[in-house]
């Protein structure tokens, strides 16, 4: 009846027209609903100079020569599904340069775009055993912090509904896991020089990601940019989360430590990876008792002068810098003066 009221009636209509009145703005509705664009939020962050920059560049079929994240960079794809009416979807890209001092950076993706379409991509460097879960520990304790932060009352509860949905009701760890709200990939990068390490670091790099993957509810793949099936994988891997295609991007599973490893969402078992049900800590302490950690490096470190590197030319911007800095120079000077001045008398 509102949606009668809410429209003018004409007494000459009969219950036959004022139907297909109805119908009709119905459908136009629905029509508008499905050609609205649809968001999704991939943040990727980890390791430094691991790759991420190149891989969101191969994302997006950029052709940028990479170069150094400051800080936090925000890029983002537009993809049209074929048909008529087709469905705009686009997905916001967030890169963290830096883990260093990064608490209030890995906040701001989720602050922005909220949790529910939000999905992450941690990349470490598997070049760098000594440093691999330092470097973890700090993005799983930054996320869970923004997380508990800007979560609506009961959503974090809701959304893990959906992870036990993406590893399987049925699956027989459920119980001991500690899972994260969103979905998460974990990527280790390098491969074409972590294949070339000692088999033993291989393997308890291998046990550490399998451990550590499995208790949050992730998925785990490695990844070169030097390896065309790899970097194949890892686009499909970030077209899934943000565009929802493929739906499947993890065609085969590997577990083997000698070879590059694919585990999809729920694949993995503690059994399957030869270890007794485990938490994040315990999983963290055990690799680090077999590969001492160094401590998270404080890598933000800037070039001499950010504001003249080309590739953060901005015009307007640019033209009032100069100009503050011919400003500041006449003061510097100017005061320079003074002080002689004062000093002769």
């Amino acid at each position: 009846m509102s949606e009668l009221n809410s429209m003018e009636v004409d007494t000459t209509e009969t219950i036959q027209d004022i139907a297909v009145k109805l119908v009709t703005e119905q459908r136009k509705n629905e029509s508008r609903l499905a050609t609205a664009p649809t968001e999704r939020t991939v943040f990727v962050l980890g390791s430094k100079g691991v790759g991420k920059s190149t891989l969101i560049n191969r994302f997006l079929d950029r052709d940028d020569v990479p170069r150094p994240t400051l800080a936090l960079e925000y890029s983002f794809g537009r993809k049209t599904a074929s048909g008529q009416g087709a469905q705009k979807n686009i997905c916001n890209v967030w890169e963290l340069g830096s883990l260093a001092n990064s608490s209030q950076l890995i906040e701001m993706p989720i602050r922005s775009h909220g949790l529910e379409t939000f999905s992450s991509i941690i990349m470490l460097d598997l070049s760098q055993p000594d440093r691999l879960w330092t470097d973890l520990e700090s993005v799983l304790n930054g996320l869970r912090q923004a997380t508990g932060k800007h979560a609506a009352p009961g959503q974090i509860e809701e959304m893990k509904s959906m992870t036990v949905q993406r590893i399987g009701k049925e699956h027989p760890d459920l119980n001991t896991l500690e899972l994260f709200p969103f979905p998460i990939v974990i990527v280790g990068g390098k491969y074409d020089v972590y294949q070339n390490l000692d088999s033993e670091v291989r393997k308890h790099v291998c046990r550490c990601l399998r451990s550590i993957a499995h208790t949050l509810g992730a998925a785990l793949v490695y990844y070169s940019s030097k390896n065309s099936s790899l970097s194949k994988l890892a686009r499909d891997t970030m077209n899934h989360l943000g565009f929802g295609s493929p739906s499947n991007p993890f065609r085969a599973a590997a577990f083997d430590h000698s070879s590059p490893l694919t585990i999809p969402f729920g694949a993995d078992s503690w059994a399957r990876i030869g270890v007794t049900p485990s938490n994040s800590e315990r999983i963290g302490h055990s690799f680090s008792t077999q590969i001492p950690q160094l401590p998270l490096a404080n890598s933000a470190i800037l070039p001499d002068d950010p504001a003249k590197d080309a590739g953060f030319k901005e015009v307007s911007i640019d033209e009032l810098r100069s100009q503050k800095d011919e400003e500041l120079m006449y003061v510097l000077k100017d005061t320079e003066i003074r002080m002689k001045f004062e000093m002769v008398q």
